[in-house]
């Protein structure tokens, strides 16, 4: 069966409820609420959303030169080799003991990045922010925002209620796993698999503009250090910190390279722009490799590069390219409460929270 040509980017291809900007807001409370809390608890501001980071690697990401011309736009319109950030974390907004397994998140910050921006986009970088699974847990922000309020309040309480509880969930959901069935609700509540997140693959789960085109993204791992953890699990039963040691040890000698790849939009009725729920059927919308991002044998808890990166920097999706527009309900709510975010952190922290440039400290 012959592929469809991918569909052109239009504004109407996105549908903006009238209740939108309510529900922004009320994000904005509900992560104050986690904010507040965690930054009282630690003196010290993290995360909204994936407060705890297991790994900050430095690479290098080269774009393809062998391109068609459907996958040839936006900050992949021509190769190049570009400086990389990426961030391995876990979405919890407080930092957890690793026995509470919860799914894996991966930022990547592209660096010199040339362009037109997005509204309010600072600096010359390109961010990327994916998960270890392709579809999101929740239809619309709406929805999202009901979650966020159930796991604002369970911020800071019940640790060990916490761990049994991920234990049970992780149960079931392998139960269901085994049977063809799989649950973001269950592993977001922390019945995720322990992984090796070096070993697994993670989607943007939510669409964008990719230049004339529309698109979702997927880092891959390809090089024989990292599939070899394709479906590792790590024991963290009684050590809190448990996937940054085991990340921290296998980075010593290991190289990394993994694909950055597109999947263009071919059907807005079976690929919706404006529900992540769905799974873009790879069979239709078959992912393409566009970059190659390679990083060396290094400490991935580095002091100086943890201090850089994970305080002194943000990741979110409207960090970027006009050509990279982030498109949906989700994404769009996702613009303000992210620099909301930020923001708290660099006030509470009186840590400045700025965009990196190799051209800039040339």
């Amino acid at each position: 069966m012959p592929i469809a040509q991918p569909v052109r980017f239009s504004p109407d291809v996105e549908t903006v409820s009238p209740d939108e900007g309510e529900t922004i807001q009320n994000l904005n409370q509900t992560f104050d609420t986690i904010l507040e809390t965690t930054a009282k608890d630690y003196g010290h501001a993290v995360r909204s959303v994936h407060a705890k980071a297991h790994g900050i690697l430095e690479g290098t990401l080269e774009i393809a030169a062998d391109l068609s011309p459907e996958l040839a736009q936006g900050m992949f319109a021509r190769p190049g080799r570009h400086k990389v950030y990426m961030r391995l974390s876990t979405n919890a907004g407080d930092i957890l003991p690793d026995a509470i397994s919860l799914p894996r998140g991966l930022a990547l910050k592209v660096l010199d990045v040339e362009g037109e921006r997005l509204p309010g986009a600072e600096g010359t970088t390109q961010d990327f922010v994916l998960v270890n699974g392709p579809v999101f847990q929740t239809k619309t922000a709406k929805q999202f925002l009901g979650n966020l309020k159930m796991l604002a309040g369970t911020t800071d309480k019940l640790e060990g209620t916490k761990k049994a509880m991920s234990s049970v969930l992780r149960g079931v959901s392998t139960a269901l796993s085994a049977v063809g069935v799989e649950s973001p609700k269950l592993q977001s509540l922390g019945g995720a698999p322990n992984a090796d997140p070096l070993g697994e693959t993670y989607y943007s789960v939510t669409p964008f503009r990719y230049g004339d085109f529309i698109a979702k993204f997927s880092i891959v791992p390809v090089s024989p250090d990292l599939t070899a953890l394709t479906g590792a699990e790590i024991d963290a039963s009684d050590r809190p910190d448990a996937i940054r040691e085991t990340l921290q040890a296998e980075m010593q000698n290991a190289t990394g390279v993994w694909e950055l790849r597109v999947q263009l939009c071919r059907d807005l009725e079976k690929q919706p722009v404006e529900d992540p729920t769905v799974e873009w059927n790879e069979d239709e919308a078959p992912f393409e490799r566009v970059a190659t991002i390679t990083v060396a044998p290094q400490d991935s808890w580095e002091t100086a590069r943890v201090q850089a990166v994970n305080e002194a920097m943000r990741f979110g999706v409207w960090t970027g390219l006009a050509a990279h527009q982030p498109l949906g309900n989700i994404n769009r709510a996702r613009n303000e409460p992210y620099q909301h975010s930020a923001e708290f952190r660099q006030r509470f922290n009186r840590c400045p929270i700025h965009e990196p440039s190799v051209r800039s400290a040339v």
